[in-house]
């Protein structure tokens, strides 16, 4: 029995989806994750992170350098120009930094948790899309022109973001009544 090339094809893709981390209603977050190994070091214990990377800085700078300088007479008169060969020299002005921020776990995470993030970020003007569930590319640009202004320029939603938008619980300080 002979079996359809397009058959052989159409269960290959559905076996790797079933083996794969894709997330196929949505973009799968791989910056806040629950897993142990996405921890900065020395985390928190029980907290979960989210993680940036701010490149380096580079700089690139280009000057003349004298390779012969200049001759002239006893009299002053030029008799060979200078001559010059131009170096480009780039220099790191700021190292490439790993940031790590607190994000709210799944646990901490309220039902239709991305709907709810959608709906808190369109009562504050950044989201303009419709309130689909999922963490979909508008939703993690508003999430971002959310923080920014925070000083954490990410598409994750901060733990700290998360409690000023009202979606994770305010921790009280135990000594106050």
């Amino acid at each position: 029995m002979k079996i359809p090339t397009k058959t052989i094809a159409f269960g290959a893709i559905i076996g790797l989806v079933g083996c794969s981390n894709l997330q196929l209603s949505g973009i799968l977050d791989m910056s806040a994750s629950d897993d142990e190994t996405l921890r900065p070091p020395n985390a928190e214990p029980g907290a979960c992170y989210g993680r940036e990377v701010a490149p380096a800085v580079i700089e690139t700078v280009t000057e003349q350098v004298v390779v012969q300088a200049a001759k002239y007479d006893d009299s002053g008169n030029l008799l060979s120009p200078s001559v010059y060969r131009t170096e480009t020299v780039q220099k790191i002005v700021r190292e490439r930094e790993d940031i790590w921020f607190k994000t709210p776990c799944r646990a901490d995470r309220v039902e239709d948790y991305v709907a709810t993030v959608q709906r808190a970020l369109k009562v504050r003007g950044h989201y303009n899309g419709r309130i689909s569930g999922e963490m979909d590319w508008g939703t993690r640009r508003a999430i971002r022109r959310y923080q920014k202004p925070l000083g954490l320029d990410s598409e994750t939603l901060s733990l700290a973001s998360a409690r000023l938008l009202g979606l994770v619980a305010v921790e009280r300080d135990e000594a106050k009544p």
